[in-house]
């Protein structure tokens, strides 16, 4: 079973396995635990999925359970971490009891036996890119489109896709974003990203992360070969990834690799 958190993405074996080490992960076993339970697990992603505070009643409906249970599961998960509750005021009207509403932690969680250190050499990597100027800074957008085309050619053979017009190419772009761990929100033009996998490390140095993330998505789109292209630009916009895929709109095309197809 995969777990994913903010992207972070962990692959325990069974909830007594991640047990086994409650102490030593910093609370990460804990939350990750908590996500074994399958409908806390459909909860959890239904409330990520959201941009905006969730009731009860709302995670009950979308589940198709009580709301009593949605209550017991969705408290859960505030007490691990994963959650955070308030009230929902927004929209409220009439008398009564303001009722609860739930949204994203906005912390990570990870685990791994025996605990691994990749974030800090991605740190070290990024740090040194920083320090190489412009020409290390290009070839780090190559080698990230080349990485991004790579990925999109072989969606397209494991899937034998054919020609790809604009709305599959963005129902597919979307899928593998999703895995990617973007939580994508497809839209009629346009896919929007809800979350940047690399958050840490755009916080450290935006303009280099951001710019590589676009390489990285715009080499995927490539490889998918949509047809007409779309496109990855940088829209900025707070809470959520720096690129957008587009249809139309500015246009940042991946820089051209020499491993290329």
């Amino acid at each position: 079973m995969v777990i994913t958190a903010q992207a972070r993405t962990v692959i325990p074996t069974s909830a007594g396995d991640i047990l086994d080490f409650v102490g030593e992960s910093d609370g990460s076993a804990i939350a990750l635990a908590v996500l074994q339970d399958p409908m806390r697990g459909r909860l959890y992603a239904f409330v990520r999925r959201q941009r905006q505070p969730v009731t009860r009643e709302q995670a009950a409906a979308a589940l198709g359970i009580s709301r009593k249970l949605a209550a017991f599961h969705l408290d859960k998960l505030v007490t691990a971490g994963l959650l955070s509750a308030g009230n929902a005021e927004a929209g409220r009207r009439g008398p009564g009891r303001t009722p609860k509403a739930y949204a994203p932690t906005r912390g990570e969680w990870d685990l791994s036996v025996p605990p691994r250190s990749y974030p800090l050499l991605a740190e070290v990597l990024t740090a040194a890119l920083a320090e190489m100027g412009s020409a290390g800074q290009a070839a780090a957008g190559r080698a990230a489109a080349d990485t991004g085309r790579r990925l999109g050619q072989q969606v397209r053979a494991d899937r034998r896709l054919g020609r790809l017009g604009p709305e599959r190419a963005l129902s597919m772009t979307a899928e593998v974003l999703e895995d990617a761990g973007y939580e994508p929100d497809r839209q009629a033009c346009a896919i929007t990203l809800g979350n940047c996998p690399f958050a840490k490390l755009a916080a450290r140095d935006p303009a280099l992360v951001c710019r590589l993330n676009r390489d990285l998505i715009g080499g995927l789109l490539d490889g998918l070969g949509a047809s007409p292209p779309l496109r990855a630009a940088l829209l900025p916009a707070p809470s959520r990834c720096c690129v957008e895929v587009c249809t139309s709109g500015p246009a940042s095309p991946p820089r051209q690799g020499t491993n290329a197809a």
